[in-house]
């Protein structure tokens, strides 16, 4: 447990919070600053941050997690769509430093927007010089 870790102190009882579901590797609850109303979280109950700290087999337990939060959202909440977020780093939009899935259920004409701004490459020989860094990187 990381003891400044607002999640670890959900996982251990220290905060309170409305479980959605739990298991013996991961948690769901309720967002208390949710984008739409039914805006869950996704946590593992140990604490790991960020992504490329994760064992691989605990996110893949995670998003199996997602996926039923997800399919309940549109069973019980009627939601037309889904977002799942996930983000690492301050400057990726990351509040709290332990890896979680936000789970977001969306309805036709909610008027909630991602705020994402697209951009672009100078030409297709930037974009390739970006995939090739990448791909020597894996």
């Amino acid at each position: 447990m990381n003891t400044d870790c607002i999640f670890c102190k959900i996982v251990h009882g220290k905060m309170p919070s409305s479980i959605v579901c739990e298991d013996e590797k991961a948690m769901a609850f309720m967002d208390i600053a949710p984008v739409a109303k039914g805006h869950v979280l996704v946590i593992p109950r140990v604490h790991y941050d960020p992504i490329t700290a994760t064992p691989d087999d605990v996110l893949a337990h995670l998003i199996g997690v997602v996926k039923q939060v997800a399919q309940a959202q549109v069973k019980a909440l009627g939601a037309n769509g889904i977002n799942v977020s996930q983000a690492n780093g301050r400057c990726a939009g990351q509040l709290v430093p332990h890896i979680h899935f936000h789970v977001i259920p969306r309805s036709d004409g909610d008027n909630k927007q991602m705020k994402w701004v697209s951009g672009s490459y100078a030409d297709n020989d930037e974009m390739a010089s970006y995939a090739e860094n990448i791909r020597a990187a894996l």
